[in-house]
């Protein structure tokens, strides 16, 4: 990884706030190489007439007003991201909050397009993908300009340390957002609204209460969002969108998997990963075969 910028952050503000702010902190060439390549995407948008595996639109979605909502996995779609995510400025940001190697999760870009572009609800990240510990975090960069009427991300300082909601509907479906009762406990007056010209940054831990209004502006808001770990970090197999997160989800950044896990502050020096070649019986291994 070679450094593109010279990093002046207080990681104690992140660990106390449970969010950084950094108006302006993507500039270009990166910039303007990552507003190319989504545009490259929006127009491919014009060619579909509802969602799939790749795009995310929105009702009324159409090649002559195209209303997309998400670009899934961008890191997987094309090397402009790959390069920012696992080798530019946010992985280099990633591994100063972090304080050394991370593991690479998911990524994607959420447009919120113009004229309505839906609210996120509140909620938490931790519960979508469970891991052995708390350290993930995602980054976001804006892509364009963003103001208070397009619906920037909304964060509640401090709920980081706080309770783990119930992201469940009380029929018991998932809703992926958090219940009224759950809100009306919150202190919202206390939210922080992240708006910023282009290039500006958001990071916000996984246990952080969040979401965002709807965009009333007639400009769409693109925020390429990608999350990561400390390397000795895992995401747990078999609960939430764990093991459908993209190709290069588990790679890590500026470091090598040492294989050991923390769990109840013991810590595991587990075996290798065996999972694209089986598993050697514990005979052959004690035999060394």
């Amino acid at each position: 990884m070679t450094p593109t910028h010279s990093i002046e952050i207080d990681v104690s503000t992140y660990e106390r706030d449970g969010y950084l702010h950094l108006p302006a902190y993507v500039t270009d060439p990166w910039l303007s190489e990552l507003q190319s390549v989504a545009a490259e995407f929006v127009e491919e948008s014009r060619t579909v007439s509802k969602s799939n595996s790749r795009f995310d639109v929105e009702d009324g979605h159409s090649a002559e007003t195209p209303r997309l909502r998400r670009l899934n996995s961008p890191v997987d779609l094309h090397e402009t991201f790959a390069r920012f995510t696992l080798d530019g400025p946010a992985a280099e940001l990633a591994v100063h909050v972090l304080g050394g190697p991370v593991r690479y999760h998911h990524s994607k870009l959420n447009f919120k397009w113009a004229d309505g572009g839906e609210a996120v609800e509140w909620h938490q990240d931790i519960q979508f993908w469970p891991h052995t510990d708390f350290s993930p975090l995602t980054i976001g960069v804006y892509l364009d300009d963003v103001d208070a009427e397009m619906g920037p991300m909304g964060v509640l300082p401090g709920s980081h340390h706080g309770q783990l909601y119930n992201l469940y509907r009380e029929d018991g479906s998932w809703g992926g957002a958090m219940n009224d009762s759950d809100i009306a406990s919150l202190d919202l007056d206390d939210m922080r609204w992240l708006d910023g010209p282009a290039g500006s940054v958001t990071v916000h831990n996984c246990c952080l209460v969040h979401g965002s209004v709807a965009n009333s502006s007639t400009r769409p808001r693109p925020l390429l969002l990608q999350t990561y770990s400390r390397a000795d970090s895992y995401p747990i197999l078999g609960i939430g969108a764990n093991g459908v997160t993209g190709k290069r989800s588990g790679a890590v950044i500026a470091g090598n998997a040492q294989q050991s896990v923390t769990i109840d502050g013991r810590v595991i020096p587990g075996a290798p990963d065996w999972s694209q070649r089986g598993a050697p019986t514990i005979f052959g291994s004690q035999n060394n075969k």
